[in-house]
């Protein structure tokens, strides 16, 4: 199956002269292609008719080029995979079901039982379950690593070591790790560093450009912005996303995106900048406004010059996010207390939507760690996640200030 020319962003409607914005509408497709449609055409369909039947057997064999069954690849997803490698600065992309169908896809592309893969201390609760409860019970080993510290990562290498794995902002405590040092030790030892770059999406951080080989993200999340859609994407070079889509989405996980989800990932794509300003900019208030409250004792956003991880930060992201963490004084009971006394602000578990949502990750997202594990991995009790939506930023601050006043949390 001959398809490492679909997904690629070196063809000629890519103007990387332009910048991200512009790039984040009109990269890859020119309506000139399809009858003058400012938009593009949405292939629903689950098969293609090939020119002949020799034709057909060409394209699984891997001698010529073209579509052929969905699954595997369909015109709307190419060009939203054209899209998103142009805007990573990767050779090559591939969109899935979901952000654990491109961890998953990817991860079982590349490694074999008896390889090891190293972590860092904090992952997405699903991430986590997918690698200690899953890739383990087939016989890859699973270890954490602290990776704010790089010297830690050097000295846990193995000759087992296949992959280097860590997320950046990490969910859910907003720890950040130096993309550059990381990938540099993962070099050295021949290993693949793969980064979950969720929290920041290509428009504030792409790995790639810091050394990175892979490029992870739920695109449920920032890319689509607009809580409609349930997507993942994985960039890289183009003869290992070829190796995935070919092993780990077609044979071993099916997660194949459906081609309305990339059309609704492409329009959320189109004012990705527009957003992230929005969100970064409301986040910072919002954490600073925090950071004042007596009720809280640890506010954790990498835009406060207190935080500790502000200077590496500020090296290799062009924002904050809108992803925001604090713990309050109470204990869990405080933080449950807290959120069920909001009103314009929703309990739910995803983010990087127009709507602010917030979350207690012990309870919720990360619930799959034991307790043992949540102090283990820094996931406190009272630890609760916001992030911070597109409403005016004043009725973000009215609506946790009201919750503070009609609950009872002791002060510092």
């Amino acid at each position: 199956m001959k398809i490492d020319t679909i997904a690629k962003a070196s063809d000629k409607k890519t103007s990387q002269h332009y910048d991200f914005a512009t790039r984040a509408i009109h990269s890859s497709y020119d309506p000139a292609d399809e009858q003058g449609s400012l938009n593009p055409p949405i292939y629903m369909t689950s098969t293609f008719v090939g020119q002949s039947a020799e034709h057909v057997g060409d394209m699984f064999a891997g001698e010529s080029d073209g579509h052929f069954y969905s699954r595997i690849s369909n015109p709307t997803l190419d060009l939203l995979e054209r899209r998103v490698a142009d805007l990573e600065g990767a050779e090559a992309s591939l969109a899935t079901a979901s952000g654990m169908g491109a961890i998953s896809a990817t991860l079982w592309s590349l490694v074999s039982p008896g390889d090891e893969i190293i972590v860092d201390m904090t992952l997405y609760g699903c991430t986590f379950a997918f690698m200690r409860h899953g890739l383990a019970k087939f016989g890859v080993k699973i270890k954490h690593v602290d990776m704010t510290q790089p010297h830690l990562l050097r000295a846990a290498f193995s000759q087992d070591t296949k992959i280097v794995y860590f997320e950046t902002p990490a969910n859910p405590n907003m720890r950040v790790i130096d993309i550059a040092a990381i990938t540099q030790i993962a070099a050295e030892f021949d290993a693949i560093s793969i980064v979950d770059n969720t929290y920041g999406s290509p428009y504030l951080c792409r790995p790639i450009e810091h050394g990175a080989d892979l490029v992870i993200h739920s695109a449920t999340k920032y890319m689509s912005g607009h809580g409609d859609v349930v997507g993942g994407l994985v960039s890289g070079t183009a003869d290992t996303i070829q190796n995935i889509r070919l092993f780990g989405l077609k044979d071993m996980t099916g997660a194949a995106m459906s081609p309305m989800t990339a059309m609704l990932l492409m329009r959320g794509i189109k004012t990705l900048p527009l957003r992230m300003d929005r969100h970064c900019e409301s986040a910072m208030q919002v954490a600073h406004w925090l950071d004042n409250q007596d009720q809280t004792s640890a506010i954790y956003y990498p835009g406060l010059t207190t935080s500790a991880f502000h200077h590496v930060a500020a090296r290799q992201m062009s924002g904050f996010g809108g992803m925001i963490a604090f713990e309050l004084n109470g204990g869990k009971p405080a933080a449950l207390k807290f959120i069920n006394a909001l009103n314009l602000i929703h309990c739910a578990v995803s983010l990087g939507d127009a709507e602010t949502l917030i979350q207690h990750p012990a309870t919720m997202t990360h619930a799959a760690y034991s307790a043992e594990e949540r102090v283990q991995f820094g996931i406190s009790d009272d630890l609760i996640r916001i992030s911070v939506g597109l409403e005016s930023v004043s009725d973000i601050i009215a609506d946790l200030s009201q919750a503070f006043d009609n609950i009872n949390i002791a002060h510092k």
